[in-house]
């Protein structure tokens, strides 16, 4: 990559670097409420918090720590833009991140990426390219318009400050309710759950942490079991947002400080996806419901226990999702 990497942050966050990246966002994002649900608790028989990043500016987490990287950055560093590749939610954060800081935003896109997060990457200004649906194109597209641009690269989640950022997320479901006896955070890239895992880490270290990925989008769950990374290849679900592989940095915080990664179908996912929307009546995109679908599908005993459940993101593209057939 011929473009400045964002890179200054070169070892795994600490609390202090997690609490001035909450300082450095919080006025550019919204505290997003942590919900429940009796409808739901009776049918788990537990007590479930829902950290409602669904809620969150650009509809997902993703805002926290695109925030946090280009509001870190020098000025020598933006002078050129920012640049990334994304399937969306990322893009969007960036692209907004970028116009608070008044720079130019360039994005690569996967060509099936769902409209609604194409929409919203385009009305924060960034400047989209898009491309063939698959990591290698992404990295391609990328590395030629930062060679094209000099743009900053903001990785979606190969970065510290990013990692950082996303961590905020638990950090204030965990000072808000107390005594979680688990969280369960979605993974495909893993810079929420290395996040989530971090903060839980320092602020709650008897709560544990697990992860839930789709089925056919795996490769998380194999890397855990393995000790090694495996990449994912091609794969497809209708959780979107999780179709990416970890990275050592992600990798090596999400080895120390999480317990399970679980896996769920599309059908779990589809399902979990209506009940929240119908009981909660708030929108969630498939990769924020995964968590749930990982409970209602008795992955985890639960019986009895407090668990915090980070709602990932709200961009649902009703479209492709009232169309969705398990895969």
């Amino acid at each position: 990559m011929n473009g400045p990497l964002l890179s200054d942050m070169d070892k795994v966050p600490l609390l202090e670097d997690i609490q001035q990246a909450a300082l450095r966002i919080q006025p550019y994002l919204h505290h997003t409420p942590v919900m429940t649900s009796t409808a739901i608790n009776e049918l788990l028989g537990a007590e479930c918090f829902f950290k409602c990043e669904n809620l969150q500016k650009v509809g997902a987490f993703k805002a926290r720590g695109a925030l946090n990287a280009v509001l870190s950055m020098t000025p020598e560093q933006l002078q050129h833009g920012v640049a990334t590749h994304s399937s969306g939610n990322h893009a969007a954060a960036l692209a907004l991140a970028a116009r608070i800081a008044g720079v130019p935003a360039y994005v690569v896109m996967p060509e099936n990426a769902p409209v609604i997060k194409q929409g919203a990457v385009a009305a924060y200004g960034g400047r989209i390219t898009l491309c063939k649906p698959n990591l290698q194109a992404r990295e391609k597209g990328l590395e030629k318009i930062v060679a094209a641009t000099g743009a900053a690269v903001v990785h979606p989640f190969d970065d510290y400050r990013i990692i950082c950022g996303q961590a905020t997320a638990a950090m204030e479901l965990l000072e808000e309710v107390k005594e979680l006896d688990m969280i369960l955070a979605p993974v495909g890239g893993g810079g929420l759950l290395s996040g989530t895992a971090l903060s839980t880490h320092y602020l709650s270290p008897s709560s544990r942490v697990i992860a839930v990925e789709p089925e056919t989008a795996d490769d998380a769950r194999r890397s855990f079991e393995a000790g090694k990374l495996i990449p994912a290849g091609t794969v497809t679900s209708v959780a979107d947002g999780l179709l990416t592989s970890l990275c050592d940095r992600t990798f090596n915080i999400i080895r120390q400080y999480v317990e399970a990664i679980l896996t769920v179908d599309d059908a779990a996912i589809i399902n979990a996806t209506r009940l929240i929307m119908e009981r909660m009546k708030i929108v969630v995109e498939p990769s924020a419901a995964i968590v749930l679908a990982a409970l209602l599908e008795k992955k985890l005993e639960v019986q009895g226990r407090r668990i915090g459940l980070i709602l990932s993101g709200g961009n649902l593209d009703i479209d492709n999702f009232n169309s969705a057939k398990p895969v």
